[in-house]
């Protein structure tokens, strides 16, 4: 079974913080195991040295150890600390066992005479035992022992330990439950938006374009929150615009298909006869369907970046006025006057000569389709820094200004004056864009000064 995400935030928060609580307190209790037997140890140890001149008096006292083997009371009273001592002397204040007598220091001591033979005390020497010598007039007469301390013996200091150990478990089974319901806040928190995430995404390659997810905060979960609400806008609008180009282009393809299947019915039927009026409308739809479908090809060639670029160095004034030649005699018939305004001095670009021919082919036959009769179409260019500007601009009817961003979008025509009845698929001005940009340029179009269309082209006279 896999574990989601959640899951996983908080085994791993909760691991960390239970890992981190087990050292801190196997430290601690080494820590205090150490340092409470050491402490205990040193007890015992300055307890000893304090009995050794006790121990000397007596002797010199008795002048022999033989007191202590007849009586046991002797023994007991010279391993009474010095304090208790004086207590039983005469002084009613007891102040309690001390430290060594809680570790059973008393039965580990053990009194020597001066050739290290056992007087009295604790038979069972042990190799490590601390030993002090017993000197009485500047002689050694016997030596006291102590079997150093191992462990923890009487009930008082065990329960002190025990007590000790239990505090620690409590202290780590509360820090242990606190982690895991912060691990669980922090998993569900930080996680909500991302599981929101997995299921807008979910939703979203399922074709649901719709789906968004609420920013929330303005961290990064926020920010990629409002990326997705971006992309998934994006793929809605490309959505969008993928279906009305599938339904233009079937409009489009259908419409001189229709005509051609009208016209040849027509013919079979024997209703029109076989003659070059008939023929020339069977190849005026021919020449409509080839241009829509070359179109079409252009811009799937520029869509996936496989559209040829030979860019050469090259005269743009020149290209402007031989493009503009070959539709003298369509502008004349059309009643529209053409100006061409050029600088004096020849401007040579880095460019592809045909693809330019084709931009401003497409352009030119834009305004010959739309424009008037009696209007006027004025071509001009000038330099402006490390760029060029080329105006193109027809007289009226002119578009709304709210539709021209929309006049590059591909199958987009005008429903008013600019309209199929001109001829025309809404293709001319999306392969135009397509050229510019791929020349490093811009393409912006505005209201003309003569009342209809102006196309502002910004070409960098080095390239792209």
């Amino acid at each position: 079974m896999q574990l989601g995400l959640s899951t996983k935030l908080f085994l791993a928060i909760f691991a960390l913080v239970v890992t981190v609580v087990l050292a801190m307190g196997a430290g601690a209790r080494l820590s205090f195991s150490h340092g409470f037997l050491g402490y205990l140890a040193e007890q015992e140890t300055e307890r000893l040295d304090n009995s050794v001149p006790t121990f000397a008096a007596a002797y010199a006292e008795h002048g022999s150890w033989e007191f202590v083997r007849t009586d046991h009371r002797v023994w007991m009273q010279m391993m009474r600390p010095q304090q208790r001592r004086s207590d039983v002397a005469g002084n009613d204040h007891n102040p309690g066992p001390s430290v060594a007598d809680l570790t059973g220091a008393n039965m580990r001591f053990t009194l020597l005479d001066a050739k290290a033979q056992y007087v009295f005390g604790n038979p069972n020497l042990d190799q490590a035992r601390i030993r002090r010598p017993i000197v009485v007039a500047g002689k050694t007469v016997g030596w006291l022992c102590m079997t150093p301390f191992r462990q923890v013996s009487e009930v008082g200091d065990l329960r002190f330990q025990e007590g000790q150990y239990r505090s620690m478990w409590i202290v780590g089974a509360c820090a242990a439950t606190l982690a895991a319901l912060i691990a669980l806040w922090l998993a569900r928190t930080l996680l909500r938006p991302v599981r929101e995430m997995a299921t807008a995404t979910h939703a979203l390659a399922a074709g649901d374009y719709t789906t968004r997810v609420d920013p929330g905060a303005t961290d990064d979960l926020g920010r990629l929150a409002r990326d997705f609400n971006q992309l998934a806008l994006a793929l809605e609008r490309n959505e969008l615009q993928r279906r009305q180009f599938v339904a233009n282009v079937s409009h489009e393809l259908r419409t001189p298909l229709a005509v051609m299947h009208g016209e040849l019915e027509a013919i079979e039927d024997g209703v029109r006869a076989m003659d070059a009026s008939s023929i020339g409308s069977l190849q005026h739809e021919v020449r409509l369907l080839n241009k829509l479908v070359g179109d079409l090809y252009e811009l799937s060639l520029a869509d996936i970046g496989t559209m040829r670029y030979r860019k050469i160095d090259m005269d743009l004034g020149e290209l402007l006025e031989q493009t503009a030649r070959g539709f003298r005699e369509r502008l004349t018939r059309a009643g529209i006057a053409l100006e061409i305004r050029l600088p004096p001095q020849p401007l040579t670009i880095y460019a592809d000569e045909n693809r330019l021919k084709q931009l401003f082919s497409n352009l030119i036959e834009n305004s010959v389709r739309y424009t008037d009769q009696g209007g006027r179409l004025r071509i001009q260019y000038k330099q402006v820094d490390d760029k060029v500007l080329i105006d193109i601009l027809d007289s009226a009817p002119g578009v709304d200004r709210n539709l021209m961003p929309r006049l590059f979008d591909r199958l987009f025509r005008v429903e008013s004056s600019r309209n199929r009845a001109t001829g025309g698929a809404g293709l001319g001005l999306a392969i135009c864009l397509q050229i510019v940009e791929a020349h490093g340029g811009s393409i912006e179009a505005r209201p003309s000064p003569l009342g209809g269309l102006w196309l502002s082209i910004h070409l960098p006279i080095e390239g792209a």
